[in-house]
């Protein structure tokens, strides 16, 4: 409702901030407001850098070497499913990729057990997939390892309570949780930074962004404006443990309903590792799929299509849809 009563005019500007100049004094504020609301809001440490970039989750899987690669070349990784295979992969081109735990014998089921004596306490981080969006699993809490942790929380940031102290960069793109497409968060403990690999450009240069308060180049000034109005509502709703607690009360009922149903609905995942914003489910009969994406879209019911990698059904219950629509 406030984008599209402010579509036409931003902070009383009389414009969009589709229009506005990205370097006014308005637009500045308002970026000063935003990052002020996403440490308040995910406590994150006052030292620590809060950039927002662009090129979504996948820019960033090359970034981490670029930006961190300097003196080791090395990384170890969790591989856990889909989106953990491209971030390991996009970094095996500037150097070294170790998969300490992996489930895929297990067909992506669980979170595999981390063994600490498999982590290379020479790599310069350890990697993994917060969430995997298309396996439906999640993190319960994250790895505690005696090397840089790293994270991609894509589809989970302001979600959930994140403990920021434990990693040294997380990195979100904001489609999910925290507004439209189009701008990336990087949280990033400065002390890991160093040089960056020779020929990364500045656009790339985490030290040059944090520098230019991620302004080098115009930003997207939209959707910083949508996921400022969205930690708005977030502070609104109150902390993040209160809208957790809400997603919370959103999966249950779904998942009940699979459980119960005497194998016709069915979801794999251990009960523990269950993804809390996707909830992955299959048909036990053939050739229902279709069917019933057709009958929920009449009912109002959309995008329940599962992904082309998994196939069968998907519920996407981020932070925006309502306990009643759940």
């Amino acid at each position: 409702m406030q984008v599209r009563d402010e579509w036409l005019d931003f902070a009383g500007t009389g414009v969009s901030v589709m229009e506005i100049c990205h370097r006014s004094q308005p637009f500045m504020d308002f970026a000063y407001r935003t990052d002020t609301a996403v440490r308040c809001v995910l406590a994150v440490p006052s030292n620590y850098h809060v950039l927002l970039l662009q090129g979504e989750a996948y820019l960033p899987f090359s970034e981490l070497a670029m930006n961190l690669f300097h003196q080791k070349k090395t990384a170890d990784y969790i591989h856990t499913g889909l989106w953990s295979e491209p971030a390991a992969n996009a970094v095996r081109r500037y150097g070294q990729v170790r998969i300490i735990a992996c489930s895929y014998e297990a067909g992506f089921d669980r979170i595999p057990e981390i063994n600490e004596s498999n982590i290379n306490l020479d790599a310069t981080y350890l990697h993994y997939t917060d969430n995997e969006t298309e396996q439906g699993l999640q993190f319960s809490k994250p790895p505690v390892l005696s090397i840089s942790l790293v994270c991609d929380a894509c589809s989970s940031l302001m979600s959930k309570p994140f403990d920021i102290w434990a990693h040294d960069l997380i990195y979100a793109s904001a489609q999910k949780n925290m507004g439209t497409a189009g701008v990336t968060m990087v949280l990033l403990n400065p002390a890991i930074l160093d040089k960056p690999l020779a020929g990364t450009l500045q656009v790339l240069d985490f030290s040059i962004q944090a520098k230019k308060q991620s302004m080098l180049s115009p930003p997207s000034a939209f959707s910083w404006y949508v996921l400022g109005v969205t930690l708005e509502w977030i502070e609104r709703v109150g902390e993040i443990d209160v809208l957790y607690e809400i997603n919370q009360k959103k999966t249950q009922p779904l998942y009940e309903v699979i459980d119960k149903s005497n194998g016709f609905y069915t979801n794999g995942v251990w009960s523990d590792d269950r993804f809390i914003n996707n909830v992955l489910f299959y048909i036990t009969e053939n050739n229902l799929d279709d069917l019933f994406v057709k009958e929920a879209q009449k009912n109002g019911f959309h995008g329940l299509k599962g992904h082309q990698s998994t196939r069968g059904l998907r519920a996407s219950r981020y932070s925006a849809v309502t306990l009643d629509a759940a």
